[in-house]
């Protein structure tokens, strides 16, 4: 039987075994999928003994992408712009495919809620490696501008100057950050140690789109601070994380799964529903 891995330190508490379970049952594919958490100076070894041993494929999360990106014999054009790897296929001819599907995952889920990126202003939050993989497939929809603020101003503006050639996209302090904007995201970890990052109240208007990256059984701490200032359509990363993972799947087995029952019962496993 074909053997899928995802390498993250920590993983124990991820959710793509379950996924990837139910994918394998809808698609009527024949695979099992694990998890493993090899020490942090560990990880090239352990991808190097799961392929030699047979492994197909896996999926690389924290704290491993930008790891893996120097570790594959091949990129794919988005794994290239991204700067890191986060699914890996062992193709027919013996070569490691590199290949970044979170971008393409985020894109799906905002167009799942109807979100209009086209001609649209976006505001995205952070300038690390999850800013770093939604840029380019949030460029190729074609919005009218999309402003990187980050804590740490150059980060923002050395992520702007590399993606200029995609798209309008420029850089902005947090405090000289002016609206109105249709969509934002937040692609920083702050909703994971209950913090917020510093946007002024003032850009929250009721028409607005609010996306966070991260999820949890209930609303996270900018979800939360988003519709108390008068955001009525909020999202967080769930659906992203089960659509960059048909898009895992897909890239491995060549067949889409449907995602959103697989969404539903992600959503009833963690108590969402």
């Amino acid at each position: 039987m074909d053997r899928y891995l995802v390498f993250g330190h920590p993983v124990r508490h991820s959710k793509s075994p379950f996924i990837h379970t139910l994918f394998a049952r809808q698609t009527q594919q024949e695979l099992e999928y694990g998890l493993a958490e090899p020490a942090i100076d560990e990880f090239a070894h352990a991808l190097q003994v799961f392929f030699a041993q047979g492994g197909k494929g896996c999926n690389v999360t924290v704290p491993f992408k930008e790891q893996a990106f120097t570790l594959v014999d091949r990129l794919s054009p988005r794994a290239k712009r991204a700067g890191a790897v986060n699914t890996i296929k062992l193709t027919d001819d013996g070569v490691l495919l590199g290949d970044n599907t979170d971008g393409a995952g985020l894109v799906a889920d905002l167009k799942s809620h109807g979100v209009t990126l086209a001609d649209s202003r976006i505001l995205l939050l952070g300038a690390g490696g999850a800013a770093r993989g939604a840029l380019a497939p949030l460029l190729a929809e074609l919005p009218s501008e999309l402003v990187i603020a980050n804590r740490t101003h150059t980060k923002a503006q050395q992520l702007a100057a590399e993606f200029h050639d995609l798209g309008p996209v420029t850089a902005q302090a947090y405090e000289q950050l002016a609206g109105p904007f249709d969509l934002v995201i937040n692609s920083t970890s702050a909703s994971l140690q209950g913090e917020l990052p510093p946007l002024a109240s003032a850009l929250i208007h009721t028409d607005i789109a609010i996306y966070d990256m991260m999820y949890g059984a209930s609303d996270t701490a900018f979800i939360s601070w988003a519709k108390q200032h008068g955001a009525r359509q909020t999202m967080d990363g769930l659906g992203m994380l089960v659509e960059q993972a048909a898009e895992a799947f897909t890239v491995w087995r060549g067949i889409r799964p449907g995602t959103k029952q697989v969404l539903r019962e992600l959503k009833r496993n963690l108590g969402v529903i």
